[in-house]
């Protein structure tokens, strides 16, 4: 009777180890779901063959022009966003599209954050995330590469 043993021997990467890069995404005609599900994915590091699951090994993403992103359907008019006040008969609800013309950053961070795991990564990876409004950002010091969507 012959018996192996299969040893699996895998190197994680330390916090530390980690070299995160900068990327930028310019949203003018972009899907919002479409951008949202390739930002995610860049956010969790699974575009990098080092990628683990209960390690952060995301990189940085800046969103520019969130005013011009394009929203398909009707869901500019039927989406309704909820959130409450923390006081009795405190539920607020605002459509898309009053959103969009209110804070269109808004509307790309919980597009994001709704797609990513609902688990103790998801808050670090959400501060690597950065949207503005208009075509100019604060981070030209990182030097961020164009992520191709």
């Amino acid at each position: 009777m012959k018996t192996t043993v299969s040893v699996r021997k895998e190197q994680y990467e330390k916090n530390g180890d980690l070299s995160r890069s900068w990327y930028y995404v310019d949203a003018e005609g972009k899907t919002l779901g479409r951008l949202s599900s390739e930002i995610v994915k860049v956010l969790q590091g699974k575009h990098k063959p080092i990628y683990t699951p209960h390690i952060d090994t995301g990189d940085f993403v800046v969103v520019i022009n969130a005013e011009k992103i394009k929203i398909t359907g009707k869901k500019l008019t039927d989406k309704i966003y909820y959130h409450h006040t923390g006081y009795p008969g405190g539920i607020r609800s605002i459509s898309a599209a009053a959103l969009l013309q209110k804070n269109p950053a808004a509307l790309v961070e919980k597009a994001v954050k709704g797609m990513m795991p609902k688990n103790k990564l998801n808050r670090k990876a959400l501060d690597k995330l950065k949207v503005y409004v208009g075509p100019e950002h604060p981070h030209k010091n990182h030097n961020p590469q164009p992520l191709e969507i």
